[in-house]
């Protein structure tokens, strides 16, 4: 049985009611509601092609049909090819975002924090992004290093991502202003865009060699340099609009809305959300993940749609909205899409 152009529309009108009232859908609603110029009994007969077919089902005797997994990837996909999607009075909803991120904010986390909140009141389902990680390792942009007291030495450490990370070390011997101008551009012409895999012995050894009797402190340097760019505390997850679960009967009951809640407050299940993607296979796509495509199985109730935002080459973060499945598809899909492209380019133009 092929899905042909009426069963199409029919499923898609299903969809569109469901996703606005959260109740089955019959056929009288449909005969009222769309252009198709079918009689009851053709669309029930219609509706029942797609219950054989899987798109639809019907969760009592005497209700409508209310859409399956399967309806909704269906209607998804043909959503996200749909590239001449008007957008109409969600356009002032996007404008608010475009406008609330031209905004200057100057700390990285305090623009994810008020990003994932605002998503949060536009949509009314939950939201999470995630600082930046590269994937090909963090390299170095710069190194500062100067004198606080005569047997204090600070380092600055910047990271791809505008990661900056202070550390201190004990000196063993006095330096004067000469020799902290020479480590500093030893540092800065040797470790430069290097990430730490890439800081091999031969490297190391070549940079000791050119510092003589100061080796013991150029070690210790490179070591503190290792730890900054290693350091897995830099990753974050920020949350917003967890509680918006509560508002979807199908998600607030049989304890399921406190599972999406503990599952927020759990970095490391959120992490799954994200998944492992390799350079170029989707990675700047719309990821839309509907009941148990997700991968964790408290949501398996749950719609995800996921962005890739990425604030240089390499570095990348995600930006994810959960919601019920009869979330609306199209409003999520391009509030990321706006997300996604202000945050690029609002890093690019820091960047330059």
């Amino acid at each position: 049985m092929e899905l042909d152009e009426r069963k199409l529309k029919i499923l898609n009108a299903v969809i569109k009611n469901y996703l606005e009232t959260g109740e089955p859908v019959g056929s009288r609603t449909i005969s009222k509601e769309t252009d198709l110029k079918l009689s009851s009994a053709t669309i029930r007969n219609e509706m029942s092609d797609l219950e054989e077919m899987g798109y639809i089902v019907q969760p009592h005797t005497s209700s409508g049909r209310i859409p399956t997994d399967a309806g909704y990837r269906l209607y998804v996909d043909n959503l996200m090819r749909d590239k001449e999607n008007e957008l109409n009075a969600k356009e002032r909803d996007l404008n608010e975002i475009r406008e609330f991120l031209n905004d200057k904010v100057d700390r990285v986390e305090e623009l994810l924090q008020n990003t994932a909140k605002l998503l949060a009141n536009n949509t009314n389902y939950a939201t999470m992004i995630t600082t930046p990680v590269s994937r090909r390792g963090r390299r170095l942009k710069f190194i500062q290093l100067s004198l606080m007291e005569k047997d204090k030495l600070l380092c600055v450490i910047v990271a791809e991502g505008n990661i900056i990370k202070n550390r201190i070390i004990t000196l063993r011997e006095i330096l004067d202003n000469e020799m902290i101008l020479k480590l500093n551009i030893l540092f800065n012409t040797t470790l430069n865009g290097l990430s730490l895999e890439e800081m091999n012995i031969g490297l190391i050894s070549k940079m000791t060699g050119q510092a003589t009797e100061h080796m013991e402190l150029v070690r210790d340097i490179i070591d503190v340099v290792g730890l900054a760019l290693a350091d897995e505390d830099d990753f974050k997850i920020y949350t917003s609009g967890a509680t918006n679960i509560f508002k979807y009967p199908e998600l607030s009951g049989s304890g399921t809305a406190s599972e999406i809640i503990n599952t927020f407050e759990e970095k490391k299940l959120l992490t799954n959300l994200i998944g492992e993607r390799e350079p170029g296979q989707g990675s700047e796509e719309i990821q839309v993940y509907i009941g148990n495509e997700t991968p964790v199985q408290s949501m398996k109730d749950c719609s995800v749609v996921t962005a890739t935002y990425e604030i240089e080459e390499g570095v990348t973060g995600t930006i994810g909205i959960i919601g019920p499945k009869r979330m609306d598809y199209e409003k999520v899909v391009e509030a990321l899409k706006v997300v996604k492209s202000q945050l690029d380019d609002r890093f690019k133009k820091h960047d330059g």
